[in-house]
């Protein structure tokens, strides 16, 4: 069965994710923040993160920059699922090493969707 970490500082957001992931057979562990996050890795590298932007003490961006620095950080897929819709956080998001990104609010099939397109599902 596949890892799937959700990071989000929303505890309704990581919710709703945990309930359609698992729907899809994934394991799901939780985050509040990104230096949370990190110390999960550090203990068990998921195959899969879907990740928040802005959460407190280390936001998503940071994260996944030290993720890709991380022994094996560069494997997980990574998911940005944010409200930040402009093109530049897009662009910072991929060059800092997102695979994907799916805006707020989603559902099953946006989830779904993505996540077949790099190969999770």
């Amino acid at each position: 069965m596949k890892t799937c970490l959700v990071v989000d500082d929303s505890s309704v957001i990581r919710k709703v994710a945990r309930r359609i992931l698992e729907g899809l057979d994934f394991k799901i562990t939780e985050a509040e923040d990104g230096q949370q996050a990190l110390e999960q890795c550090r203990g068990a590298m998921p195959d899969a993160v879907l990740l928040d932007w802005n959460m407190p003490v280390m936001d998503g961006y940071d994260f996944l920059k030290a993720l890709r620095r991380m022994p094996g950080g560069d494997a997980p897929k990574v998911v940005f699922c944010t409200t930040e819709n402009d093109v530049a956080h897009i662009a910072r998001a991929l060059s800092a090493g997102a695979n994907e990104y799916i805006m707020k609010p989603f559902d099953k099939e946006i989830v779904e969707a993505k996540f077949q397109e790099v190969g999770l599902i």
